[in-house]
């Protein structure tokens, strides 16, 4: 594991052009999968990202482009590249970035899989992560539920 996996120290990354610059510090140094459909359709195959909370600096935002995908998210991309920037969970502000924006030594390994029920068998990941399926994700968020918790999750 590279010197980059200093828990505490902000990492930065950008997207395919650079027009938009994210650094930040990320609530843990793990990767997180989402293989929901909207998820799948967004990113062409699961959503692997990071949870950075609130804590980040996003530059060149004239370049995202928002989507309110349901009535607690929304995802942003890079307006000139079209790259996936983030998840946003509008209850509570936080935001998850795409592993990909980031150095390959930013993280370590995958280390949840939510929606898993909705995975397709055309593809797996060989971590041997936490699984939760959407019924699971859903309630471990509150989501559909009157109570709207904080969550560092997707």
């Amino acid at each position: 594991m590279a010197s980059k996996l200093l828990e505490n120290h902000p990492i930065e990354g950008h997207c395919l052009c650079g027009a938009v610059t994210v650094r930040g510090t990320p609530v843990r140094r793990h990767v997180e999968a989402c293989h929901c459909e909207m998820c799948r359709r967004w990113n062409g195959i699961a959503f692997l990202g990071t949870q950075f909370g609130t804590d980040f600096a996003l530059s060149g935002e004239e370049h995202v482009v928002r989507y309110r995908s349901s009535d607690w998210a929304e995802r942003g991309f890079c307006g000139r590249c079209g790259s996936s920037l983030f998840y946003h969970y509008i209850p509570n502000g936080n935001h998850a970035f795409t592993a990909g924006l980031f150095p390959d030594d930013a993280f370590l390994p995958l280390s949840e899989e939510i929606f898993i029920d909705e995975k397709p068998a055309y593809y797996a990941f060989e971590a041997d992560s936490e699984k939760l399926t959407g019924p699971e994700v859903m309630a471990k968020f509150g989501v559909g539920q009157e109570s709207t918790e904080p969550s560092d999750e997707k």
